[in-house]
């Protein structure tokens, strides 16, 4: 009987398509070869204005992700809630700015664990935002920082 139970939920699991984590909305496969669209909030030391567009530390972090994935960011600035709904619309990817593991957002957007030693982050836990759920994209961008800038 034992042995029976046993083919049959081997057989059962073999037809499944597990993919842990996932991405439910695909972000992940979306961006990768694409296209990633980051919304910024301007934090002094993190994320400055530089004429049309925006340097700093987040954003050079953000360049080299986007090479690891082959994909170019396109930047879109705004503040925190505007970009917290664009994110939650599905019309932004990523969120980079002055948000820290005390974050309001955390009902409303996934997030990276703290980063104490982004340049600029001065003893403050930052953290970059992504979909909630998106569990794949969120994964690779952590390990992305965690080689670049430690846990």
């Amino acid at each position: 009987m034992v042995v029976a139970i046993s083919v049959a939920l081997a057989v059962s699991l073999a037809g499944c398509s597990l993919s842990v984590p996932s991405d439910p909305e695909g972000t992940l496969a979306h961006v990768t070869g694409g296209e990633l669209r980051v919304g910024v909030t301007i934090e002094p030391g993190l994320v400055d204005p530089d004429g049309s567009g925006v340097s700093g530390p987040l954003v050079d972090l953000v360049q080299d992700f986007s090479a690891t994935i082959h994909t170019e960011p396109e930047w879109t600035i705004g503040s925190e809630e505007t970009l917290v709904g664009l994110l939650e619309d599905g019309e932004l990817d990523l969120l980079i700015g002055g948000f820290t593991d005390k974050s309001p957002w955390t009902d409303r957007a996934g997030m990276t664990r703290g980063y104490q030693e982004i340049d600029g982050a001065d003893g403050r836990s930052v953290v970059l935002l992504v979909p909630l759920g998106e569990n794949a994209f969120l994964t690779k961008l952590e390990s992305f920082l965690d080689d670049e800038v430690g846990p």
